[in-house]
């Protein structure tokens, strides 16, 4: 698989801060990656290293293959978390301006700002100043600008602050569209939902240090606990299906035409097809699923976890 981006062993000090020690990451081509971690965890230092803010005191960034260079500035796209448009300006003007930078064309970009505003329904904002935006119009400006040059990596910090669920659902969907176009997108939040929604892999960051990455539904299998649920249609007997000591029955819903149960397995050595075979007997097996974890719960589990061996290794 072709990487968009790699960051090797990267290294970044501010006086006697460490915000990032020896971080790695690879962002695959063609995928949605999202970059998590606690406040100031380094994730941020890490996209201003990426958009050459700043420079990595240690470490090799590569864009496509090639070291990071001036050259790949107008091949990345980058929408901050903190927005930055001039509130004095006219919207449509600033969006114009902002897109010449990126190496538009003016015509091309006018065209094409025209084909967004409308799509975003915010064509009747052309000429009004930035201040007279809600924060939410101003996010999808900013946003349009951000992806209008077409730019091969994407990187998106917090882009669903501030945006009502509606409005969060429309980007959300743009997002997903621009991935199915061929972009790679680095998407930074705290929304963990967001996460499972829209993100193929994820490196989780903490105290400066990569903790934990890979692609995300190989991650919730890797964490979840011997838990399955049983969905039941019809008969099912209850009293029977707990006079056993393979697992133990951690919850039972009933419900019009069924019941669904919750089973922690005790002996490890049953198999899939043993556990189905054993659940059988007690009603009409309607599904059958292990319970994945929550990328909420994994980010506090790991994060924790890493959290109290430093404490431990430090006393």
């Amino acid at each position: 698989m072709n990487q968009t981006l790699v960051a090797e062993n990267v290294v970044k000090k501010y006086s006697s801060h460490l915000a990032l020690d020896k971080v790695s990451v690879s962002v695959p081509e063609g995928c949605i990656f999202g970059l998590l971690g606690p406040n100031g965890a380094g994730k941020t230092t890490l996209i201003r290293i990426i958009n050459q803010i700043t420079a990595p005191d240690e470490g090799t960034v590569y864009i496509n293959g090639e070291k990071l260079s001036g050259k790949h500035i107008a091949q990345i796209g980058y929408l901050p978390e903190e927005r930055g448009l001039y509130k004095k300006m006219a919207v449509g003007e600033q969006a114009l301006y902002l897109c010449q930078l990126k190496g538009m064309k003016k015509a091309d970009a006018f065209r094409e700002l025209k084909k967004w505003f409308e799509k975003f329904e915010i064509e009747n904002w052309w000429n009004k100043k930035v201040e007279e935006l809600s924060k939410g119009m101003q996010q999808k400006v900013q946003f349009i600008t951000t992806i209008l040059h077409k730019p091969k990596l994407l990187i998106f910090d917090e882009p669903f602050s501030g945006f009502d669920p509606i409005n969060a659902n429309l980007l959300k969907q743009e997002i997903l569209e621009l991935k199915k176009n061929g972009s790679t997108i680095i998407f930074s939040t705290h929304n963990m939902s967001s996460v499972e929604e829209i993100c193929d892999y994820i490196a989780l960051i903490n105290k400066s240090k990569k903790i934990l990455d890979g692609e995300v539904n190989a991650i919730r299998r890797d964490y979840a606990p011997d838990i399955y649920e049983v969905q039941y249609s019809g008969y099912f007997n209850k009293m029977i299906a707990t006079l056993t000591s393979d697992y133990k029955i951690l919850d039972v819903k009933e419900f019009e035409g069924g019941s669904k149960m919750s089973i922690e397995l005790l002996n490890k050595e049953m198999t899939n097809n043993d556990i189905i075979s054993r659940l059988t007997n007690f009603g009409n097996i309607e599904s059958f699923q292990k319970a994945l974890p929550s990328m909420n719960d994994i980010f506090i589990r790991v994060v924790n976890n890493t959290n109290a061996e430093q404490a431990q290794a430090q006393n």
